[in-house]
């Protein structure tokens, strides 16, 4: 049965929806009446070609909508929002969002895209109590409240909260994002309320689904894109089932972009993912066998990646990270062992041990000195931006550390010269790594170099990823070394929730404040320290403000507060990724900046206007 509370859909006629006599075997493939117009392509190009690009798993289908980037509302260089499927929204009092679609507007498949698309994945899965037993996506809550869905007519539609939601937006533009709507014509289907009870249960056993709501999910993975019959509004679609080594997608006829001289995009014709192992991924790029690679390549191969030009035919580019650190320590304040948490609550001991890092010897070694200190913070290009929230616990200062850690009482030592804790113990702990990567070991027996110098020993250990995270839950794992913020050029509407104790699973310096925050108070410990105290009731702030400003605001004291506490252990930031581009490919951006959120990797560069020269 549908579960109807705290919705209301005012026009009837959305339950069962068409568009007069447009059926899809009359369509005409072409983009909508009202397609999006991109005055600001680079160079204006021409249809044709392959673009080929190497993954490692057949999941990476999913890239094909995470690099096409068509999304409700999506980001411009800027980081502002901007309608891109829609073609336009407004927001009231932060709670009110009106969605208008495009005239005109069709699925792959030629069928109609419309509000009917948005009602149905609303009313029949989001708040399905079969489909969705635990109810909608948590983004699309207000303090556990749904919005009211008021489809107005056949292309408008209204979301209202009853308070304002600052992630509706964020959530829907996102490299993997909520998708609010789904091809209700080919999901309809499979679902119990639109098919006969016997019809279903014949497909059912067809499918060897447990029950309708498996053989449902088998093909609503719009986040997978490995459904080659679910119809997509990205600029491809996929034509190749999985399992496969090679998957293809062609470009979809009917795709909203158009370019300012009326040329449909995409330009390119398909979209190739060549499956391969993910240690061969330089060695196959350096072969020529992609046009265009970023995933699987690193710093370290660059050099190579130079050398292979004239056999390859590409050429490295090499764009910033944007995460606030590129790799970071994570000291854990909830630490089951008592006298480590201790030490690790004093914000002495996390400046002592930050400054005690020579993060410039880090990037000579590593990254040619390419990298920059970093405190695990939002970046340059961020309008947020402050001089002196960027350099706060950075600078390499053995001296200072000593005396830091002289004046906490940890100015006894053993005949190593390691310092020792009040209850006689050495200073010394093991780092744990998720195993992933060899070049956290290589930046790790750096810094164990560097905390020798102030009495303090590490050691590295690796572990499976799901065990490291149970270690560090259960307050067993110390310290960690895991990647930086995600996000490190947030603006305004961007949450600050990266710098607040609200997540379990993504905070690894405070994971039992994170768990009490997520689960209401049921598990967890609620955080007994005044910053991160401050830090929430200001995250409150913000989910309730309805102006740019307030938000605003609510940043910069967010970040005034969160930096100097040291809470993660930044080490460098602006670290290279190549992505290397075939040479008569145009519109790819030689200098850029490659992160997964907000940027989809190279998606908000939108491949769609990518072209050969030749």
């Amino acid at each position: 049965m549908k579960r109807q509370q705290g919705i209301r859909v005012t026009l009837a006629a959305a339950l069962v929806f068409t568009v007069g006599a447009w059926l899809a075997s009359d369509a005409v493939a072409g983009p909508p009446a009202e397609p999006r117009v991109l005055t600001d392509i680079p160079e204006i190009g021409k249809r044709g070609g392959d673009l080929r690009m190497l993954v490692s798993r057949t999941r990476d289908t999913r890239l094909l909508y995470v690099y096409g980037n068509a999304r409700l509302v999506g980001y411009n260089l800027d980081l502002a929002f901007e309608p891109d499927i829609l073609a336009d929204f407004s927001v009231e009092e932060g709670r009110i969002f009106t969605l208008r679609l495009r005239e005109g507007h069709r699925w792959s498949d030629g069928e109609p895209f419309t509000t009917e698309d948005l009602r149905f994945y609303w009313e029949d899965v989001a708040t399905n109590e079969e489909l969705s037993p635990v109810g909608p996506p948590i983004r699309l809550l207000v303090d556990e409240v749904p919005p009211e869905v008021e489809v107005i007519d056949e292309l408008t539609i209204r979301y209202t909260w009853p308070s304002p939601n600052p992630f509706f937006l964020a959530e829907i533009a996102a490299a993997s994002p909520t998708f609010i709507y789904r091809p209700a014509h080919y999901l309809k289907q499979f679902h119990a309320d639109y098919v006969d009870a016997d019809e279903l249960a014949r497909l059912v056993r067809a499918d060897n689904a447990r029950d309708w709501e498996q053989l449902y999910h088998r093909r609503d993975r719009m986040n997978q894109f490995d459904n080659i019959d679910l119809p997509t509004l990205q600029p491809w679609r996929l034509v190749t089932p999985s399992p496969a080594e090679r998957f293809i997608a062609v470009r979809n006829d009917y795709f909203h972009r158009v370019d300012e001289n009326g040329e449909q995009l995409p330009y390119i014709d398909r979209f190739i993912l060549d499956v391969v192992d993910s240690r061969l991924v330089p060695i196959k790029t350096g072969a020529g066998d992609a046009d265009l690679q970023s995933r699987g390549l690193a710093f370290r191969d660059y050099t190579f990646l130079r050398e292979s030009e004239d056999r390859s035919g590409l050429v490295p580019h090499l764009w910033r990270q944007a995460r606030g650190a590129h790799l970071a320590l994570y000291p854990n304040l909830n630490a089951a062992d008592a006298e480590w948490r201790e030490l690790f609550r004093d914000v002495r001991f996390r400046e002592a041990l930050s400054i005690a890092i020579d993060r410039e010897a880090l990037s000579q070694f590593l990254y040619f000195g390419l990298a920059t200190p970093a405190n695990n913070t939002i970046l340059e290009e961020s309008p947020l931006y402050a001089p002196e929230i960027a350099d706060a616990c950075l600078g390499h200062d053995t001296a200072r550390a000593n005396a830091l850690l002289d004046e906490m009482g940890l100015d006894r030592r053993d005949g190593r010269g390691v310092r020792l804790l009040p209850d006689g113990r050495p200073l010394e702990l093991v780092v744990e790594t998720a195993g992933e990567d060899s070049e956290q070991v290589d930046v790790l027996e750096l810094v164990a170099s560097d905390f020798a110098q102030v009495g303090f020993v590490i050691h590295t250990r690796p572990s499976e990823r799901e065990v490291l995270r149970n270690r560090i839950f259960s307050g067993e794992a110390l310290m960690t070394i895991w990647f930086g913020l995600e996000n490190g050029v947030p603006t305004a509407d961007t949450s600050p929730e990266e710098f607040v104790p609200v997540n379990q699973y993504d905070q690894p310096q405070w994971p039992m404040w994170g768990q009490y925050y997520q689960t209401k108070g049921e598990a967890g410990q609620p955080p007994d320290d005044p910053v991160a105290q401050r830090l929430l009731e200001l995250f409150d702030d913000w989910r309730v403000a309805t102006e740019r400003e307030e938000r605003e605001a609510v940043w910069r004291e967010i970040l005034e507060r969160y930096a100097p506490q040291c809470y993660t252990i930044g080490l460098v930031a602006n670290v290279l990724q190549p992505v290397a581009v075939r040479k008569t490919l145009r519109n790819v951006p030689e200098e850029a900046i490659y992160n997964w959120e907000p940027h989809a990797q190279i998606g908000i560069y939108r491949p769609d206007t990518f072209w050969y020269a030749n």
